[in-house]
């Protein structure tokens, strides 16, 4: 079991790695000792408040995101709460670890073998925002193929900041007419 401190409590992830894991400064961080880290970040010329109303609508990701096809939340975007999704096939059971409203929210836990945690987080632009991405991988999966596993994480993230990016700066011009 993988240990995870947030907020000075201690979890369980359900890792059969014994490491603790990724806290900064009160923060939850992604785990820098993983065998993969894609970290990316995109401008967006939209509000802070539609791009997070985007993130945080994890049940709406499937209507602007192709390579996502089932979402449901377990309960409010709280500490704990967790939310079941399918993605390029896979059925990933994700909970959230931080969320700090407007501006950060953080997930993770095992899917497949893999560990995972992913970090957003928005931060104001004269323009609209930067939204900033990083998330880690770690497990057997990864450990039989690191160079793989990132190209494809740093491929489906990619798709994700464009899609978001594309689908808030729409909204933002939407909310301006």
């Amino acid at each position: 079991m993988k240990k995870l401190m947030v907020n000075g409590v201690a979890s369980i992830t359900g890792s059969e790695n014994t490491e603790e894991l990724f806290v900064l400064e009160g923060t939850v961080d992604v785990d820098r000792n993983a065998q993969v880290i894609v970290d990316l970040s995109i401008e967006i010329e939209a509000s802070q408040e539609i791009v997070w109303q985007i993130q945080t609508g994890v049940e709406q990701w499937p209507t602007w995101q192709k390579d996502i096809t089932q979402v449901r939340l377990s309960g409010p975007i709280a500490i704990g709460s967790t939310f079941w999704w399918e993605t390029h096939g896979l059925q990933i059971v994700s909970t959230i670890l931080e969320v700090e409203p407007m501006k950060r929210i953080v997930w993770g836990g095992p899917a497949h073998g893999i560990e995972g945690v992913h970090v957003w987080s928005i931060t104001p632009t004269p323009k609209g925002v930067i939204v900033h991405t990083a998330e880690s991988w770690d497990g057997p999966p990864v450990a039989a193929d690191p160079d793989g596993m990132s190209a494809a994480l740093s491929a489906s993230l990619n798709a994700w900041l464009a899609a978001l990016k594309s689908t808030a700066e729409s909204l933002q011009l939407t909310s301006a007419e």
